[in-house]
């Protein structure tokens, strides 16, 4: 009976253990990731963009001992964590509310953008798998999407080198669209809501989409917002081909792994969506949730650099 009592108790020697191993990497990342929220603020730069750059500037302690496993975990671990948080910023309602209409645009551009990333991948004698990545950070939500679609796909030598020159470009094209594009729909003539919808349906990065709309009218911001939280809705769908796809189609060249159907942070997204829709949570709880998830995020980035750059 002590026996069987036993083995149902927590493990605390061990769970301590591998907190004291985790937590000098851990706080590794998350330092460089609190530097770039910094300098993000005071100088108008995209955050991951800082994010991925200071991780690279601290890439020598990538074979620090102490640092691996902390490293490792937020780039993979807390990038999980952070993605299925993300789904507490929409709701049901919000992703209905521009109607059925702007719902099909959306998902026939994310669809024709992938596929248009897969076709240049070919073309350029590149894996189908950068085709993916790319297409799919740049259909859906920059970076994020990128780390996302990441995690599904099969293993192979350049994997995290292709999601860190995913992230850099993304990101940086990203930024130059949230200046160009608001003189673009202005020289056009669109009104608020095709100026917020075509903003929020173009540019990577929900800040970005934020600024750009900002700068047309606040009314083309609202709808800029929504559009683009629709776009970060259709990572589930998304997820869910690629993992079809590369069970069906597996790479020789790739790592032996099983790909999951369904990643368990993909699941977490769906039931953050539900819990955000049905208002189960008080405002301020899903607003820190919410920015935990921005937390997450970054640091997972800043861990990339640290440990696979180079």
């Amino acid at each position: 009976m002590q026996s069987q009592l036993k083995q149902r108790l927590p493990d605390w020697q061990s769970l301590g253990q591998s907190a004291r191993t985790l937590t000098p990497g851990l706080l590794l990342s998350v330092t460089v990731a609190a530097a770039a929220t910094f300098l993000a603020a005071h100088y108008g730069a995209p955050q991951m963009l800082f994010a991925l750059l200071l991780g690279i500037a601290f890439h020598f302690l990538a074979d620090d001992a102490k640092c691996q496993a902390g490293v490792e975990f937020a780039a993979k671990k807390v990038l999980r964590f952070g993605v299925a948080l993300l789904g507490l910023r929409i709701t049901v309602e919000e992703m209905t509310s521009l109607g059925w209409e702007v719902l099909l645009w959306v998902a026939l551009g994310i669809a024709l953008t992938i596929t248009i990333g897969m076709l240049v991948a070919k073309i350029l004698g590149r894996r189908i798998q950068f085709g993916v990545l790319t297409g799919g950070s740049v259909a859906i939500c920059g970076a994020s999407a990128a780390l996302a679609i990441s995690a599904v796909l099969p293993k192979h030598l350049f994997s995290e080198r292709n999601t860190l020159f995913t992230v850099i470009a993304v990101t940086a094209f990203s930024t130059i669209a949230m200046v160009i594009y608001p003189i673009f729909v202005n020289l056009l003539g669109f009104d608020d809501r095709l100026a917020g919808i075509f903003i929020g349906g173009t540019i990577h990065d929900v800040a970005q989409v934020v600024g750009a709309g900002y700068s047309i009218s606040p009314q083309a911001v609202e709808f800029a917002t929504i559009t683009k939280l629709l776009r970060v809705a259709l990572l589930v769908p998304v997820i869910l081909v690629i993992s079809l796809y590369f069970r069906s189609h597996p790479d020789k060249d790739s790592e032996k792994a099983d790909i999951p159907l369904l990643p368990f942070f993909v699941v977490g997204f769906c039931i953050c969506v539900a819990i955000n829709s049905a208002h189960i949570l008080p405002v301020g709880v899903t607003n820190n949730l919410s920015g935990l998830s921005s937390w997450c995020l970054v640091s997972a980035v800043a861990a990339l650099g640290i440990y696979w750059f180079g």
